[in-house]
């Protein structure tokens, strides 16, 4: 069985001890979670006490590997000269966090062009991502790019542009994949087929490398195929449908990963999802 887990909060007295009493909560054997407030751009410094006990809580409850999301805000693409500074600055502090709390991976959305196009929007992704390198060359954390569903200008919804950024960016074998199930479906890649699943796998294994993937975010999609709109689902209730997710958790090319759902938290009715989701999954598995 693959390692799952979920974006777990951060949110409430207790901080980031606390998301590992959460995740423990839920039988989590991985988890994801933000390092600080998703939408805004300024943060209080970590707490020491709260780096120890989290550390020491999710060293106890075996939950590895850990990965963290960077805020929504940051958009290393941006044409525009103080924002994309301003989102360097803010992803290195993301970084700094992550290697503080002993996390794995730090998880990006790698940004949207704004209209200054493709090409120049993954020249400036690889410029950030070597400044990144270059300002941290000894950090443990590594970046995962996160694939998208091509909403709007945002890069990445292609695996093309992954391949680019592996490919131009300075340590560029640093950079692992983070795939998201609903937003390569949502981009255009038939993960549901049998066929298509086949076909999608050969073109990441021809582009960037099975290899290259560290982490999967298991959602269902409200969308169809090829719809470039990036909306989450609860597992079996989207257009993804049960038989795509059994047939990744039983995947033996992703048995190692942590597998992270991302789904709404809850039903129309306002019950907690998330236990129920990761039971489907847990039921899905070896089936």
């Amino acid at each position: 069985m693959p390692r799952l887990g979920a974006h777990i909060s951060i949110a409430g007295r207790g901080g980031f001890p606390l998301a590992v009493a959460r995740a423990t909560k839920l039988a989590c054997r991985s988890m994801q979670i933000f390092l600080r407030p998703p939408a805004r751009w300024r943060a209080q410094p970590l707490n020491p006490p709260d780096i120890d006990a989290f550390r020491r809580e999710s060293a106890k409850a075996d939950l590895t590997p850990l990965l963290g999301h960077t805020i929504y805000l940051i958009n290393l693409a941006s044409p525009d000269g103080t924002l994309y500074k301003k989102s360097r600055s803010a992803f290195l502090d993301e970084m700094d966090r992550a290697e503080a709390l002993g996390l794995d991976f730090l998880v990006t959305h790698p940004g949207a062009h704004r209209g200054s196009g493709e090409e120049n929007g993954l020249k400036r992704i690889a410029a950030a991502l070597s400044w990144l390198h270059q300002k941290r060359p000894k950090c443990k954390v590594r970046i995962l790019l996160e694939t998208t569903a091509g909403q709007g200008t945002a890069l990445c919804g292609r695996l093309e542009h992954l391949a680019y950024l592996v490919q131009n960016t300075e340590m560029g074998d640093r950079l692992g994949i983070c795939l998201d199930t609903c937003h390569m479906f949502a981009a255009g890649y038939d993960i549901k087929s049998p066929t298509g699943y086949r076909i999608t796998l050969r073109q990441i294994d021809r582009l960037i490398g099975l290899a290259r993937i560290e982490a999967i975010h298991l959602n269902d999609a409200k969308t169809p195929c090829g719809s470039h709109v990036d909306r989450h689902e609860h597992i079996g209730k989207g257009t993804l449908g049960t038989g795509t997710f059994r047939r990744i958790v039983n995947d033996p090319t992703f048995a190692r990963l942590p597998m992270i759902i991302e789904t709404p938290k809850t039903d129309r009715r306002g019950k907690p999802m998330d236990a129920v989701n990761l039971q489907l999954l847990r039921s899905l598995s070896k089936q």
